[in-house]
């Protein structure tokens, strides 16, 4: 097994949900899975450095994480894009790349546009973009600083099933061919049988299983094919 990017240690108290996660993290593509309330998005704003755990530290490459979240080399791409309503497409997905020349940041803006076949979409203001069309560019901005770690908070939902694949494709291709991480948070089972990832799954705020999914979520795979009928012959 190669040894884990993220080592993560952490308590804090969420209402009446007590988030207790100890786990370590070293796949290329890792699922984090649970129904919702579980603690998903919460952790994965305490790795974006968006909130501080009560107790404990995450360890990224070999050192603590560092306080301040835009030292922290991650990217992170919610349900919900809060693009910059007031920049174009391109001088949002150039907002992150301050240690950038002007013209070199715009043509990285344009690499990531063209990516996710969002080039068309360069000069229009959010306003005036699909769904879709945000999550696009969302994930291109969070790209373009090319992070040490990619988190996603179901960014997905609501897209059409042939969107999401093309989209999930050129990702994953990307994020391969530079060798970052990501942690993508999901609650669909479907999702989580059809990749090759790990998943960690998170129950009331803790983890109970981590494997490959086909092991960890073997009793929802049951309960799917029971459901769909496919469970006798």
């Amino acid at each position: 097994m190669p040894d884990a990017y993220l080592v993560i240690d952490v308590e804090q108290r969420l209402g009446e949900l007590l988030l207790q996660v100890r786990c370590a993290l070293s796949a290329p593509w890792t699922i984090l899975f649970g129904p919702s309330g579980a603690g998903k998005t919460s952790l994965l704003r305490l790795i974006a450095g968006l909130s501080t755990p009560e107790r404990g530290q995450m360890v990224f490459y070999g050192q603590p994480l560092r306080a301040v979240p835009a030292e922290r080399g991650i990217g992170f791409v919610t349900q919900r894009p809060a693009l910059f309503p007031h920049m174009t497409v391109t001088e949002n997905v150039s907002f992150g790349l301050s240690r950038l020349d002007r013209r070199a940041a715009r043509e990285r803006a344009a690499e990531m546009l063209e990516l996710f076949e969002a080039s068309h979409l360069a000069t229009r203001l959010p306003g005036k973009l699909s769904g879709g069309e945000k999550q696009r560019v969302a994930l291109a901005r969070a790209l373009a600083p090319q992070p040490r770690l990619l988190l996603l908070d179901e960014p997905f939902t609501g897209l059409d099933a042939d969107l999401r694949a093309g989209i999930l494709n050129r990702l994953t291709t990307w994020l391969e061919q530079r060798n970052i991480p990501a942690l993508y948070v999901s609650h669909d089972v479907t999702e989580a049988l059809q990749t090759e990832a790990e998943v960690v799954v998170l129950r009331h705020g803790q983890v109970l299983a981590q494997g490959p999914a086909d092991t960890v979520l073997a009793a929802q795979r049951a309960q799917l094919l029971l459901q769909l009928g496919c469970g006798k012959d």
